[in-house]
């Protein structure tokens, strides 16, 4: 058989839709500046689904500091790989300046954070580790699993009971096989779908019974959570507790790249033995010059936090007073949970974005069960009252609709 064959016979569970969903409910085109209203087919809209959780993406600072560094050095500077060729100062100085901002003894950066944190799981895991890890990970977390060749046990989304349990099987399965293996748990400190946050404190406060180090993912939590923006950890008491720590600047710092912080001699031994940054080009100066700005606007400016929370604690209460369904979330992530098959919830997407002018991100089958629909809101600093306003409007009357039936049809929408 041709391998390409099997392929277009099945295009995937979301892939089955493209010919209908490419371009509008998938690969949508957003225009014109990042910010909270922005261009959507020709026509104005209000926009939900960005990660500028801070509004940096427009900062005139930010776009002044990209632009030079973008003129004085170029995208190809530094050349070759960080190891080999790749090294600067200014790389150097941002990861001096990410460690003081962490807490932490030392960074690393990760040219993405995608591919970064499944390198990490691939160097720190030999196949006689055991991981155990929150059901609900990240799928570069999944995926980074997927390269470990040793055991891994999932406990229930943040379940401590059941998170106990694992760690008692990987102690035994560590002791039957001689006790030369070790444990990593992973979990994440704001979960990116659901909004809430993990449960850091809890799994930190274990170390007092298992012997194992702790890998957060924080790349929701970085920049929005804890007093001075250094993430979940220093929002729940335990940045100290945490072995490593994950971030990104693509929600936040609304850029590119990753960084890792933890122990000197931990972190130097990822530089040398992360397979994704020794054989990939260094991130390029411009980004890491805007680093160093996005980083500085962060810790000496609070108001950009501070206006984020003003915005959530808006459009969340709002929410919940008209009767909506926001779960668990205890972060600026807002999700709206409805109920609804696939065709229903194009169709009530449709009527949103024409006739509301409101773009945000809908989940469905099968990322989710059958027959519910998720809407995930990201408020940011940039966001307005009257952006607020106008949402929770279109949310009821789109939502009256949806319970009366309005939106059934046969199948998706063509647009």
């Amino acid at each position: 058989m041709d391998i390409f064959e099997k392929l277009l016979k099945h295009m995937g569970p979301i892939g089955e839709h493209s010919d209908r969903a490419h371009g509008y409910f998938a690969f949508p085109k957003l225009e014109g500046e990042i910010g909270p209203r922005m261009t959507f087919r020709g026509n104005e809209k209000i926009v939900w689904s960005l990660n500028n959780y801070l509004g940096l993406a427009n900062h005139p600072e930010v776009r002044a500091t990209d632009a030079k560094a973008a003129a004085e050095y170029g995208l190809a500077a530094p050349m070759g790989a960080r190891m080999m060729s790749g090294n600067t100062n200014f790389h150097e100085k941002l990861e001096k300046e990410l460690s003081d901002f962490m807490g932490k003894e030392d960074t690393t950066l990760l040219n993405y954070g995608y591919q970064g944190i499944m390198s990490a799981i691939d160097a720190i895991c030999s196949r006689r580790d055991v991981i155990v890890y929150d059901a609900e990970c990240h799928a570069s977390i999944i995926d980074g699993l997927r390269l470990h060749q040793g055991h891994r046990y999932v406990f229930k989304h943040n379940d401590i009971e059941d998170c106990e349990k694992q760690l008692k099987r990987a102690e035994e399965l560590i002791k039957a096989n001689g006790g030369t293996g070790g444990i990593l748990v992973i979990t994440e400190g704001v979960f990116g779908m659901a909004g809430d946050q993990g449960k850091l404190k809890e799994i930190a406060a274990l170390k007092e019974k298992y012997e194992f180090r702790f890998l957060v993912d924080d790349a929701h939590g970085f920049g929005t959570m804890g007093k001075t923006g250094a993430g979940t950890g220093e929002e729940q008491g335990v940045q100290d507790k945490i072995d490593l720590l994950f971030n990104t600047f693509a929600k936040s710092g609304a850029s590119i790249g990753a960084f890792m912080s933890g122990d000197k001699a931990i972190i130097n031994y990822l530089r040398y033995n992360m397979r994704s940054q020794i054989f990939a080009k260094s991130v390029p100066l411009p980004l890491v010059i805007g680093h160093l700005k996005r980083v500085e606007l962060m810790r000496k400016n609070p108001e950009l936090k501070n206006k984020l929370w003003e915005n959530v604690n808006k459009l969340q209460q709002g929410l919940r007073d008209r009767g909506f369904n926001i779960g668990r979330t205890n972060s600026p992530v807002t999700p709206i949970y409805l109920q609804g098959d696939i065709p229903e919830a194009t169709a009530m997407c449709l009527d949103l974005r024409e006739n509301y002018n409101i773009f945000c991100s809908i989940v469905v089958y099968p990322v989710i069960p059958k027959g519910q629909i998720i809407y995930r809101l990201i408020p940011t600093a940039a966001h307005n009252d009257e952006d607020i306003e106008l949402t929770l409007k279109a949310f009821s009357e789109t939502k009256e609709k949806l319970d009366k039936k309005v939106y059934e049809v046969a199948e998706i929408p063509m647009v």
